[in-house]
């Protein structure tokens, strides 16, 4: 591991923490302080759902989700691994209204620039939710 690496290993962890509370946070300026925080101009996330740009258009998609889900939190499986900027976090989203079983689990991989913020984020889904079709969203 070079100096560099070791160096930005905490930073790294802190912003991927961020991450997590940005997707969970329970207020709209709560929200736009952790994006502020967290993301990059024009940051990318590519789903199953499609691709959205700019930390507006998260903020947009996990505040549409939630209305319709009536509340829900994102939960780590494990530590995320992290290595030469990048980041694996292994997630499931919990729901209000479940029986304690995850509503869905996933995988994000994330790039990170020199400065620790997320420039792009791919989502990947281990288990998708009962009756999601991602045909339908391509």
């Amino acid at each position: 591991m070079t100096a560099t690496t070791a160096r930005s290993e905490p930073l790294i962890e802190h912003r991927l923490d961020q991450y997590v509370r940005f997707w969970n946070a329970g207020t709209e300026q709560e929200q736009h302080e952790l994006a502020a925080a967290t993301f990059a101009d024009g940051v990318e996330y590519r789903a199953e759902i499609g691709i959205l740009s700019g930390a507006q258009a998260l903020m947009d998609f996990r505040n549409r989700f939630l209305a319709h889900m009536g509340g829900a939190a994102l939960r780590l499986r494990e530590r995320p691994r992290v290595h030469h900027h990048r980041a694996r976090l292994r997630w499931q989203i919990l729901t209000e209204d479940g029986d304690g079983a995850p509503f869905a689990t996933g995988t994000d991989v994330i790039h990170l620039n020199e400065d620790g913020r997320i420039t792009s984020v791919t989502a990947f889904l281990d288990r998708a939710p009962a009756g999601f079709d991602p045909a339908a969203h391509h």
